[in-house]
């Protein structure tokens, strides 16, 4: 029995950066021997294992050949006979198939994990000199009976903005998109290649690739139809609104935003990849738009709710919130409201977020300022300290029921905007 540790802790261990989570391959050994060990057997696809004290996944080296059924579509073959070079053929990219020889921990018998670091390389296809080149290249053929590889490989291009994907690699991506195997992709594993990537450090390069090899327009035709769109360059100086859906979306990496407001950012705009030819470059309407094409989007890949009730408000109101600096106090009191922000506020913080990146999401308006979010947080605070109860007990007091009581509490909301800001009504 052999350990080996694999895939990306070998990887993010040889670039320097923090081993996150360590992923073990078991050569020569059966479910009876691991379980013999104190291994606790987890998975029904294929044989993993748990390490009795630290719980890190192991297992068994095996060969997957595709079909309709198992693992992904594929059938899993797992036994002793399977070598470790086997085992690493069968995975996505060159950079994914390094490993480390470990042995078992001379003390416990046991077999225990080692620093990283640690045991002799093993490289059969060449992820160093990948990893060196700054080339994200796919293992074998074999790439191809997975489309979600084709993911994944984005998602690794948001990571690590600095790799190029090799010209076969993409030739062979634009194949299987060509052949259809994208368009039969399930919504739950489209989704969660997805927001892996949204959460990357450079989230515009997963969706390049995917433009890059036909994808993005099997997967999110919304999002694909933006480019080449123009729009006007007194607002907009990128011009092209796949470029700023792009410059919104690396924005907000760069300010640390959550993924549903990622999510915002990258569908804000996608009602402008469907104005008329006749109107361009001016978008009319396409708030609106947008908001029914997220609608559209979330339903088909099944897209969590807090990201999609939030990216539809932005749709809707980022326009409104955008220019709120010009409107009085009740228009700005109906824009908390349809914001839902006097119940949510931290929602409604999240919303003022991605505004700001759409609006510095913009060419040489990087570093500017947002006030718009400060002003509408002192917004929202004047509006929430009134004593909605206190109005309620005043208006019951006078006789007034239902509608009434929250017409009143309306009102008074506006007469403390009116106070604090110094706004007209």
């Amino acid at each position: 029995m052999r350990i080996y540790l694999v895939g990306g802790a070998v990887r993010d261990e040889l670039l320097g950066l923090p081993v996150q989570d360590r992923d073990w391959v078991v050569v020569g050994a059966t479910p009876e021997a691991m379980e013999g060990l104190g291994f606790v057997p987890v998975g029904k696809d294929f044989p993993v294992f748990l390490h009795p004290l630290t719980h890190e996944e192991y297992a068994l080296a095996r060969t997957e050949r595709k079909s309709g059924r198992g693992y992904r579509g594929f059938v899993v073959h797992a036994s002793p006979g399977v070598s470790l070079e086997t085992d690493l053929a069968r995975r996505d990219l060159t950079i994914n198939a390094m490993a480390r020889d470990l042995a078992p921990d001379p003390v416990s018998g046991r077999i225990a994990p080692a620093h990283a670091g640690s045991g002799q390389l093993i490289d059969p296809w060449g992820g160093l000199d990948d990893l060196r080149a700054r080339v994200l290249r796919h293992v074998t053929p074999a790439f191809r009976e997975d489309p979600v590889r084709i993911l994944r490989l984005a998602r690794f291009a948001a990571r690590f903005p600095d790799f190029e994907v090799a010209e076969g690699t993409l030739n062979l991506m634009r194949e299987m998109v060509d052949g259809g195997e994208v368009d039969h992709l399930v919504p739950e594993r489209v989704w969660q290649e997805l927001a892996r990537g949204l959460m990357a450090p450079r989230p515009s390069r997963m969706f390049e690739v995917l433009r890059a090899c036909g994808a993005l327009a099997r997967l999110l035709p919304e999002l694909d139809r933006l480019w080449g769109v123009p729009q006007r360059a007194d607002y907009h100086p990128e011009i092209d609104t796949g470029v700023h859906a792009m410059m919104v979306l690396d924005m907000a990496a760069r300010l640390g935003a959550s993924l549903p407001v990622r999510y915002a950012c990258l569908g804000h705009d996608l009602g402008k990849g469907n104005t008329p030819a006749d109107v361009l470059p001016r978008h009319i309407g396409h708030e609106q738009r947008s908001e029914r094409l997220l609608k559209d989007v979330g339903e088909r890949l099944r897209v969590p709710n807090d990201c999609r009730e939030l990216a539809e408000v932005v749709a809707r109101e980022h326009g409104n919130l955008h220019r709120s600096t010009e409107f009085g106090a009740a228009t700005l009191l109906r824009l908390l409201e349809r914001c839902d922000a006097l119940r949510k506020p931290a929602r409604f913080a999240d919303i003022l977020l991605a505004c700001e990146c759409d609006a510095r999401g913009r060419l040489g308006l990087e570093e500017s300022p947002y006030p718009q979010a400060a002003r509408l947080m002192r917004v929202l605070e004047i509006a929430q300290s009134v004593d909605t109860a206190a109005v309620a007990r005043q208006a019951a007091g006078r006789g007034l029921q239902g509608q009434a009581v929250g017409e009143a509490i309306h009102q008074a909301r506006l007469q403390a905007l009116g106070a604090g800001l110094g706004l007209p009504p």
